[in-house]
């Protein structure tokens, strides 16, 4: 247990910087759904959508490769990291260069032909961000949690208050004063386009704030080593793109299969995605436990006790996401005032998204097995399957159920990846997980969620009371069980 605490710690430590950092970056969903209608709402969703896969490209698998080739021993001059950093620098200027020559005929190919810099910026918001991702993989494999945090939410602070400049305070001294100083940084006419320019000048800042990382580039180049991180990390490229496609190919693809006009079209994009983020608190959990696990499965694999500390992580995990997935669900009508009225209308698919998003933790937790054995290709060919099945049913459902479809397409990926990475697991990463613990208390999440739908019409009981009554339920379930296990295991 002193193990699991001391990745519960570190977890903590992530989730305080991405629970507190996210809940500011979360405050823009109501600020962008009420001054901004559903459909210009899509535009940015689209643009994140399309963002999601070439983070993954322009990274290159390097962040992971990192961590398996760092020099321990040799911190203060650690060449991989060096080589990783400069190799990253390197295809990064190059996809600069690129955009450069094709930013018109690609912003026409979107439909954004009059808004080029919405490209422009979102191509240099990407590659801040894939350059530090290196130097925040060194902080992470350092256990410079604090210093990781500290970046974070500066960043995530800088693009709050950027937001509320241009979308708040500029507008408002622009309608009173049409000639006073804003308009030295400030067109009505960029509208949505502000969104991306506070991004871009924060993930400016934050690049800025990391420099003192940057001067690892000074420890060389070695061609050897490189060549052993690209056979590694290449598998990694397909299973984060993979990844992306499970993530983020539904708000790409609901412009285009939705069979409504265009405009229609945008409106139901922003709709789901605006309460795609509402189930931004599982989302949170489980970056702050992929930050700090990663490191963590690497550096205890050699330890006797390795493979009963990865099954215990897995059973706490689900416990801890079953929570969240209630607390959302249970209390959704106080939730759903995050987003504007108009974009309410897609509440249906936040249990959906949610499961789904449990599914994917479960996945991660269960992925062990071929980063620790190096079978990367052979965890790119799972994740390669999960694209697959995720096209396939955007394609067949969107036509049909509309975003609805989405978000089972999303579940039912997540779902099959996790399965097929648990029998794998067992043929060449053999852990003894609690399955049928697991599998009960995700059915336990579901049937209080269940519970809460057929018991309120009912009964006379206040929903925020019904729900908490369900909650404490939950928690005294598991406290129960989990009690009697660690009796059990003591005697």
């Amino acid at each position: 247990m002193s193990i699991i605490k001391k990745l519960a710690s570190q977890t903590a430590i992530y989730g305080i910087s991405s629970i507190f950092g996210r809940f500011l970056n979360y405050l823009l969903v109501p600020l962008y759904t009420y001054y901004f209608t559903a459909a210009e709402y899509g535009v940015v969703s689209e643009f994140y959508a399309y963002a999601g896969f070439f983070s993954v490209l322009l990274l290159f698998g390097f962040e992971t490769g990192y961590f398996r080739f760092r020099d321990k021993e040799h911190a203060g001059r650690d060449v991989a990291y060096s080589t990783a950093l400069m190799f990253v620098v390197l295809v990064n200027l190059g996809f600069f260069a690129l955009i450069l020559l094709v930013n018109t005929r690609l912003s026409a190919a979107l439909n954004y032909a009059n808004h080029p810099e919405y490209v422009l910026c979102f191509s240099l918001i990407l590659i801040l961000d894939a350059i530090a991702a290196i130097p925040f993989a060194r902080l992470r494999a350092e256990n410079r949690a604090f210093r990781f945090a500290g970046v974070k939410i500066i960043e995530i602070g800088a693009t709050v208050l950027l937001s509320l400049f241009f979308i708040i305070y500029c507008p408002k001294v622009y309608a009173k004063n049409p000639d006073s100083w804003v308009t030295l940084v400030y067109n009505p006419s960029i509208g949505i386009g502000y969104i991306f320019i506070a991004n871009l000048m924060a993930s400016g800042f934050k690049f800025l704030l990391l420099a003192p990382q940057l001067s690892g580039l000074a420890w060389g180049f070695d061609r050897a080593l490189f060549g052993r991180m690209v056979r590694y990390s290449l598998p990694m490229v397909a299973i984060g793109f993979a990844g992306i496609i499970n993530e983020m190919l539904d708000r790409a693809l609901l412009k285009y299969l939705l069979p409504y006009d265009v405009q229609t079209n945008m409106k139901m994009l922003g709709i789901y995605s605006a309460c795609y983020k509402l189930s931004i608190l599982m989302s949170l959990f489980i970056q702050a436990f992929r930050y700090a696990a990663e490191p963590f499965f690497f550096a205890y694999a050699g330890k006797s006790d390795a493979r009963q500390v990865y099954a215990v992580v897995l059973k706490f995990f689900v416990i801890f996401c079953v929570f969240i997935f209630l607390l959302v669900t249970l209390f959704i009508d106080f939730f759903k005032y995050f987003v504007g009225d108009e974009f309410r209308a897609g509440l249906e698919v936040v249990p959906i998204l949610l499961l789904a998003n449990l599914c994917l933790g479960i996945y991660i937790n269960l992925s062990i097995w071929y980063k620790l054995t190096d079978r990367t290709l052979l965890g790119a060919l799972v994740s390669l399957t999960g694209a697959a099945l995720t096209i396939a049913l955007n394609v067949w459902w969107i036509p049909l159920f509309g975003y609805v479809g989405s978000a089972w397409a999303t579940l039912a990926c997540y779902g099959s990846m996790a399965v097929v990475s648990y029998l794998l697991g067992q043929k060449y990463y053999p852990v003894n997980y609690d399955v049928k613990r697991v599998i009960a208390y995700i059915g336990l999440g579901i049937g209080l969620y269940y519970a809460h739908g057929q018991l309120l019409p009912t009964i006379a009981w206040q929903p925020w009371l019904l729900a908490s009554a369900l909650m404490l339920l939950y928690v005294l379930i598991t406290a129960l069980f989990e009690g009697r296990q660690a009796n059990v295991g003591t005697g």
